[in-house]
């Protein structure tokens, strides 16, 4: 029985998303982002997801960790390289299939990179399938437009696909349409974009993109909230 699914956007590509007690965060980079609302000193996590081991999306993510005493879900050797930095992790990988209290989140390939001190390469970078209070959210975390995208919609409805449109580091507004197609989304939500300048994004050329496309562009200012 589906329940309703509050999702935030905290800027940059951190998000997160809500249903009764749980709080699954994602990517989350809010210290030192330009575009961080208030709100994002306000999070409460249960659950933290990093997709891969650049500093705009690991973040706050030791120092949440221990506060909240939560765990944190990322590929294998992220993972390792977070629990020496003293976070508690969960040891996963692309592939696997992880059951929680308030649903389960499945981890799907990104393609990017992934580096700490955006030197050190470490493990792969990764996408998230979140079921939560019965709907589906598809974080792809930094990634170019590839196919096999598709694969993720033989497997559920996804209801929110949060993608990347800001171009230069990851895939752009045109490629970020085609993979909503892919991903037969319900609805867009555009991320990875406006933080800084060589990412910047003209709304009225992403509404113009989205225009008869087969799903809903929500665009979400930091801090503003929808349900699912």
């Amino acid at each position: 029985m589906k329940g309703m699914l509050e999702l935030e956007y905290l800027g940059h590509s951190a998000f997160a998303l809500r249903d009764g007690e749980a709080e699954v965060l994602i990517d989350p980079y809010l210290s030192e982002n330009p575009k961080a609302p208030p709100s994002a000193k306000e999070v409460r996590p249960s659950l933290i997801l990093v997709s891969h081991a650049h500093g705009d999306h690991v973040g706050d993510t030791v120092e949440l960790s221990n506060r909240f005493d939560c765990p944190v879900l990322s590929t294998f050797e992220v993972g390792n390289v977070l629990a020496e930095m003293g976070a508690k992790v969960i040891p996963g990988h692309i592939g696997g299939d992880f059951e929680f209290p308030f649903g389960r989140v499945k981890m799907f390939p990104a393609v990017h990179s992934s580096s700490f001190d955006d030197v050190h390469v470490v493990g792969a970078p990764c996408s998230f399938l979140v079921t939560m209070g019965g709907h589906s959210v598809f974080h792809a975390g930094d990634t170019a437009l590839f196919g096999d995208l598709a694969l993720i919609a033989e497997e559920t409805v996804v209801e929110a696909a949060l993608l990347p449109v800001g171009g230069v580091y990851t895939m752009g507004i045109k490629d970020a349409v085609r993979a909503a197609r892919l991903l037969r989304a319900v609805k867009m939500v555009p991320m990875h974009y406006n933080t800084w300048e060589p990412i910047a994004v003209d709304e009225g050329e992403m509404r113009e993109a989205v225009r008869e496309q087969p799903f809903e562009l929500v665009v979400l200012r930091p801090g503003e909230r929808t349900m699912l």
